[in-house]
């Protein structure tokens, strides 16, 4: 009878001991005990569940805190504190601790000792999620789909490198101000106090600065209110500035190295090209939809398409799209294209990480916005999420929204370096009308159609865009004008059909 021979390489996979290096665990024990100065080496970085030997990770936590506690820690204090607890009964008793002292090499080489600790915790951890992935692929795990592992398995990796890694730390001063100095110099050069990159609209360019690397943004609003139409508008002008900043530097028809990443939940990516193309070349997208132009309209069409084709924009129709997936493609877009700004329409629609299971919606929607900024800051890239408002907007007499309206709004407003609302007085207006019913009166009828006609006047082709909370600047209104017909927004005081596109 045939036997099928046993591979010698799983064999000695199977035989491999996890990544440890106890002597250097004693040797790092023998160092603090012996001066505890020598933890100012390895505070930052180093925990009691690094040690692969749970006593060495024990005894660490005892030395950690009696010195943050400002107390001695040797061999002699820490004998007292064991005495009782049979901790040092399995490796030989108290006397362990004089010989964890002989063990250390020398008190200078404690920060060394610390990191070679902590890479073989990394090495442990990396073994532990490859035997999860490997599990989770031969389905004896949840049982999620493949799709879904592979972005359960990246959001541990990301959680392992963001939590485990040992990045970071102070940054000099000087460093710092040079930093400063230098957006400064840009905000000055550029001649409209814009350090940032330009959203296309002047107030709001003004009022912020323009889109800053590593901000999360939140524009909000009631359905109806063009939060999707203003995002796309914003993103527009950002594209825009990029083309220009990529032609000015290297000529007409260059190629910019750099680009708006739109992730659009809600609405397909035909779709919102279709309202892109609309705004662009002022023809309605109603009857765009319903075929209902003529030749000259078409050509224009046409003309200004290819003239949008340019525009370094990039769209994401992925619906329910998890923030694992989202992070894997800003990552590939930025390492293959470039990337300067995103924009997701709308975070309500978002999932949390495959794998994650918040116990509460309010809960989720905190991963998704610690998520986002997460994002913003490791891409250095701004990031503007939209969000729905709650109806308690619609039982108030004042329908301006306020902070308080945020779906979920203790997470979004925290997280959040910037919040704005978009606001149409109109949109209410229009409700308001008053009827024949409503009046026995036919003089006050008329003098109440007078006035609502007087108000919708005044409101007619305007929004306000209210900037609610700012961490590096003021908040305040800003007018914008508003042109129902193609949904489209730009600077309040600009000519009728030439405000940027």
């Amino acid at each position: 009878m045939n036997s099928v021979p046993q591979p010698d390489g799983l064999l000695r996979v199977s035989q491999r001991q996890p990544p440890a290096n106890l002597q250097a665990e004693q040797a790092l024990l023998g160092a603090l005990l012996a001066n505890n100065k020598a933890y100012e080496r390895v505070s930052e970085f180093l925990a009691a569940e690094h040690f692969a030997d749970p006593v060495h990770g024990r005894i660490f936590a005892a030395i950690q805190r009696r010195i943050e506690a400002g107390q001695l820690a040797d061999a002699v204090t820490l004998r007292g504190e064991f005495a009782h607890s049979g901790l040092l009964d399995e490796l030989g008793g108290p006397e362990y601790l004089a010989r964890l002292i002989s063990a250390m090499v020398g008190i200078i080489n404690a920060g060394d000792y610390g990191r070679i600790i902590h890479d073989a915790w990394l090495r442990r951890q990396l073994v532990d999620l490859g035997e999860q992935v490997v599990n989770r692929a031969f389905g004896t795990d949840e049982g999620l789909e493949g799709r879904e592992q592979l972005e359960a398995a990246e959001q541990a990796l990301f959680d392992l490198a963001k939590d485990g890694g040992n990045e970071g730390g102070f940054v000099p001063f000087g460093r710092a101000l040079t930093d400063a100095v230098t957006m400064a110099e840009k905000a000055f050069t550029s001649g409209g106090g814009v350090s940032g990159l330009s959203t296309g609209l002047r107030d709001l360019d003004a009022k912020t600065g323009g889109l800053h690397p590593s901000d999360l943004l939140i524009l909000a609003g009631r359905p109806g209110m063009g939060k999707t139409a203003l995002a796309t508008k914003i993103a527009f002008g950002a594209a825009q500035s990029i083309l220009r900043a990529a032609e000015d530097e290297h000529g007409p028809g260059a190629v910019p190295k750099g680009g708006c990443a739109i992730f659009s939940l809600e609405m397909s990516a035909d779709q919102l090209a279709t309202r892109l193309l609309s705004e662009a070349a002022r023809i309605s997208g109603d009857r765009i939809r319903r075929g209902e132009i003529m030749q000259r309209d078409f050509d224009k069409f046409v003309e200004v398409s290819r003239e949008l084709a340019r525009l370094p924009l990039y769209i994401d129709d992925t619906p329910a799209i998890t923030i694992s997936a989202l992070r894997t493609r800003c990552r590939r877009l930025k390492r293959t294209r470039g990337l300067d700004f995103i924009v997701v329409d709308y975070l309500q629609l978002m999932r949390p990480a495959a794998g994650s299971r918040p116990e509460n919606r309010v809960q989720e929607i905190s991963q998704i916005t610690q998520g986002l900024k997460a994002i913003a800051k490791e891409l250095a890239v701004p990031v503007m999420a939209l969000s729905q408002l709650s109806r308690q907007v619609e039982s108030r007499e004042d329908k301006r929204p306020q902070l308080s309206d945020l779906r979920e709004s203790g997470s979004i407003e925290q997280d959040a370096d910037m919040v704005m609302f978009v606001y149409r007085d109109d949109y209410y207006l229009k409700m308001q009308e008053p009827k024949d019913v409503n009046f026995t009166d036919g003089e006050k009828l008329q003098d109440a159609i007078t006035n609502w006609q007087a108000r919708m006047e005044k409101a007619h082709n305007r929004a306000d865009l209210i900037v609610a909370k700012q961490r590096h600047g003021p908040t305040g209104t800003i007018p914008l004008f508003f042109e129902a017909e193609f949904t489209r927004f730009g600077d309040l005081d600009i000519v009728h059909g030439n405000d940027g596109y």
